[in-house]
């Protein structure tokens, strides 16, 4: 298969998700005079939607210039990547639960909640680690020029985030903050993550955009 249509089905995916992320915003109930403290008070799902929208604009920055450097598709690649669209779709779900639970104010409703977020967080790097792996088996679907130094720089990535988000499950039956810390830690590893992936690319491809 030609790269075109999986791109073109995989950025309506994310271009949906995006779609349903800020569908959560509505109007809050509030008396006549208060709007500004009932829009204040929604402070929990704004956080949440901005880390997740960031998170998400990531995951798509990656999956466009990684799947770009492809000259053809498999069915394998196609099944991992109907895996990888599906991790990703969960991400509305958690950041609902985020949001309420730290409206709130209960501990173990919020440990609940970030302990769902990271768990959907690490489906999705397990994910991306499955399709490095399979791709850096697969030279022949690649472009021309793309070396096996590009793999090698980036195929530990995906464990590393894993790594964050087991840590930040764990450290959220101590410490809901630490353990929310560690979760956006792991949501910024991916966007630094992408920015050296990129910058591996473009040395794979010999400087040329």
């Amino acid at each position: 298969m030609k790269t075109d249509r999986f791109q073109a089905f995989s950025d309506g995916i994310f271009a949906i998700l995006i779609t349903i992320l800020v569908l959560e915003f509505h109007i809050p109930d509030y008396q006549p005079g208060h709007l500004l403290a009932a829009l204040l008070a929604q402070w929990p799902l704004i956080l949440s939607y901005v880390f997740s929208y960031f998170y998400v604009g990531t995951l798509w920055l990656f999956h466009h210039d990684y799947f770009n450097m492809l000259q053809r598709i498999d069915r394998n690649v196609n099944m991992l990547n109907l895996l990888m669209l599906f991790s990703i779709t969960l991400l509305d779900y958690p950041m609902s639960l985020v949001a309420d639970a730290l409206t709130t104010g209960n501990r173990q409703d919020m440990q609940t909640a970030f302990i769902v977020y990271d768990l959907v967080a690490l489906f999705i790097s397990a994910t991306f680690y499955f399709m490095y792996a399979y791709l850096r088996h697969h030279q022949d679907l690649k472009k021309p020029g793309i070396s096996m130094a590009f793999y090698a720089a980036i195929k530990f990535d995906p464990v590393r985030s894993v790594t964050i988000y087991g840590l930040a499950i764990v450290a959220t039956f101590w410490s809901v903050w630490l353990g929310a810390i560690l979760l956006a830690g792991g949501i910024i590893f991916h966007f630094l993550a992408y920015l050296r992936m990129s910058r591996q690319l473009e040395q794979a491809k010999g400087g040329t955009a």
